[in-house]
């Protein structure tokens, strides 16, 4: 297991690289997604997304990422002696009519295995990715964790329909007439039929490239969000979406804390039958308390996740991919997201070393 840590663009700097060598990260895992805000993102004060009635973000990228600029990000990376494991994330602007059947899905579809083909090429091993219609939705923020710090949470389903011009809560269309995004109201065999046809055209060039494609889960992991069906809200749907075309390259982005929202979910069970399916691209872990419809994102510690034995039953079978705490709760200091991870990064490695120390004894 591999200890690494998730930055966005605008983290990208010499003195972040430095910072996450430090707290004992190896890798990293990166967002190039350009985010372009109405306002700074209330919870973590930079762009990760929270999402609201409005969408919170406007996407004006069309252009893939070229082969020169992911080899630049990854000579930075490499520089500082870390290891770029994975891209997290394919900027809405690339792909919005792959997720919604529209005219453009076949010249953008061509664009992504071209984007596949610069990842591969700069030796980049792992493509994130979320096929989801309404994205991040329906939280909220507050004083959730411990000691009041802010984090996020989850009182019930946003039912408000997707705009036009809306996917993956983001704009990708500012001039969009007003009203409902139609193509986005669709049936939950409908999104799938949209999601096989992704995966049969990609996956070739992804395994041509040694590029893994790892789908998160949907966040928050209900059926419906928006008006839009989810692809995966249940981890069975996880194994239909390996069973759908079973692939080296066809991975899970495995996010304990989304699998741990889900209503009546044995999730330590279903961990160990991904694990044991070699199936696991990379994995988001956090600590939540709850279950939808009402949970909250808590500090690593105090949930109701046993760190230690989600570790255990990776580390039981073999699983040798990076191990990222994805949200952190902010902690009230002069840099609230650099602690708030600090916290998270040192409680995980000292579980990931228990771990190892118990495997020999």
């Amino acid at each position: 297991m591999k200890l690494a840590m998730v930055f966005y663009r605008h983290h990208l700097t010499k003195e972040n690289f430095r910072y996450a060598k430090q707290l004992g990260c190896t890798h990293l895992v990166i967002h190039l997604v350009d985010y372009f805000h109405r306002e700074k993102n209330p919870v973590t004060g930079d762009n990760q997304p929270v999402g609201d009635s409005e969408g919170w973000g406007v996407t004006r990228n069309r252009e893939v990422w070229s082969y020169d600029e992911l080899r630049a990000v990854r000579n930075m990376v490499d520089e500082e002696g870390l290891v770029l494991e994975a891209i997290e994330n394919f900027d809405p602007g690339f792909w919005y009519d792959v997720l919604l059947d529209g005219p453009k899905k076949v010249s953008q579809m061509d664009a992504l295995k071209q984007l596949i083909r610069n990842i591969g090429r700069a030796g980049i091993p792992v493509m994130g990715y979320n096929f989801s219609l309404a994205g991040v939705a329906a939280r909220i923020s507050g004083p959730f964790a411990r000691g009041g710090a802010e984090s996020v949470g989850c009182d019930g389903c946003d039912s408000l329909p997707l705009p036009q011009g809306m996917v993956w809560n983001m704009v990708y269309d500012p001039e969009a007439p007003k009203g409902v995004n139609t193509a986005a109201q669709i049936t939950s065999e409908e999104l799938w039929s949209r999601f096989e046809w992704f995966l049969k055209e990609l996956l070739p060039v992804a395994e041509e490239s040694s590029v893994k494609m790892a789908a998160h889960p949907d966040d928050p992991p209900f059926a419906f969000v928006r008006g839009t069906p989810r692809l995966v809200w249940r981890p069975e749907l996880y194994h239909r979406l390996l069973d759908l075309y079973p692939s080296h390259c066809n991975s899970l982005e495995l996010c304990v804390g989304t699998l741990a929202e889900m209503n009546g979910v044995n999730f330590y069970s279903a961990i160990g039958e991904f694990a044991a399916r070699n199936a696991i691209g990379y994995v988001h872990l956090r600590n939540v308390r709850g279950q939808v419809p009402n949970y909250r994102e808590t500090f690593i510690d105090e949930g109701d996740i046993d760190i230690y034995r989600v570790l255990k039953i990776l580390h039981a079978h073999d699983f040798r991919g990076a191990i990222i705490p994805d949200h952190t709760p902010l902690v009230s200091s002069p840099a609230p997201w650099h602690t708030g991870m600090a916290y998270a990064l040192g409680y995980i490695r000292a579980m990931m070393q228990r771990v190892e120390k118990d495997s020999y004894s």
